[in-house]
């Protein structure tokens, strides 16, 4: 009996981390795909639109799905989700996707994998808290490693890289405050319909961002934009969404914390097979530092999950 519920208990362990690493690396794969599209001529704001259009379904099934007999929100409830639903999704994910027409997607990926970092540093700003050693140790050993990266790149690419840089950045700190602003909101709605709230939210602030920004004409872009665009919608966005919160369900938040270190390594991978980026001494070097740092970071206790949700 006490064999089979280990067997079941190891199953169960196999299956959650598969799917953090495998939510992990989709996440990681949108940098890429969302450069492959920027080939066609297509701008950030379509590009957003076409990715959220196409995943929306999805996230009011899943809203309708987990409110289901739940408590309903109040007033207080609605503004909040809408604000962090403007600030996490929306924000974010505009702001991501600018800064990658002018950074490399490996780069892009490191800078958001910084999220963590910057919720220690906001948390701590906000409520007067002090770092530790540890903590001290972990912030030099993330932002030296994007340094490395960052001047390997703006060597190449020139002054294009400090503007995308500082929009992926900002991007990341949005994403980082959405995060202190949600761990209320999550133990008391749960993580399902949180996300699905949000995500709608910053569905219909896409849509309406584009009717100011494009004519409807510019939805008519070439064939391979919508085929990358559902890549993008499904296996960037809804897939790995959905398979992050399965995997924390099964193996806790911090074992998949430590699974999503794979993210950069992956995406690293996925740009030089699909983009022909070159993988550097100085970029494997800032991608070690950065995993370093995340990883005493997190063992120290002080940061949160990273859903790469930009």
């Amino acid at each position: 009996m006490q064999s089979s519920v280990q067997s079941i208990q190891r199953s169960q362990f196999a299956a959650g981390l598969a799917l953090a690493i495998i939510g992990s690396i989709l996440f990681s794969a949108k940098a890429v795909i969302v450069k492959l599209a920027y080939r066609y001529g297509v701008d950030a704001a379509t590009l957003l639109t076409l990715r959220m259009a196409l995943s929306l379904p999805f996230f009011i099934v899943a809203l309708a799905w987990s409110s289901r007999g739940a408590q309903p929100l109040s007033h207080t409830d609605h503004m909040r989700l809408i604000f962090i639903g403007l600030l996490g999704y929306y924000a974010a994910s505009y702001l991501d996707f600018l800064g990658l027409q002018y950074v490399t997607a490996a780069l892009e990926r490191l800078i958001l994998y910084l999220s963590p970092t910057l919720v220690v540093v906001l948390s701590s700003f906000v409520l007067r808290k002090h770092f530790g050693r540890y903590e001290w140790g972990a912030l030099a050993l993330c932002y030296g490693g994007i340094l490395l990266v960052f001047w390997h790149d703006a060597s190449l690419e020139g002054g294009q890289v400090l503007l995308g840089s500082g929009l992926v950045f900002a991007s990341a700190v949005c994403y980082a405050i959405y995060l202190i602003m949600s761990g209320e909101l999550v133990q008391r709605l749960g993580a399902i319909r949180l996300t699905a709230y949000a995500m709608c939210v910053s569905s219909f602030a896409v849509f309406a961002q584009f009717a100011v920004l494009n004519p409807i004409s510019a939805l008519r872009q070439p064939q391979a934009v919508y085929g990358l665009s559902l890549l993008n919608a499904l296996l960037c966005t809804v897939l790995p969404v959905f398979a992050t919160m399965l995997a924390v369900e099964r193996i806790g938040a911090g074992r998949a914390s430590m699974a999503s270190m794979i993210g950069p390594v992956s995406t690293i991978a996925l740009a030089y097979l699909f983009l022909d980026e070159r993988i550097s001494v100085w970029q494997l070097a800032g991608t070690a530092l950065v995993l370093t740092g995340i990883y005493v970071l997190t063992r120290a206790g002080r940061a949160p999950v990273s859903k790469e949700g930009a």
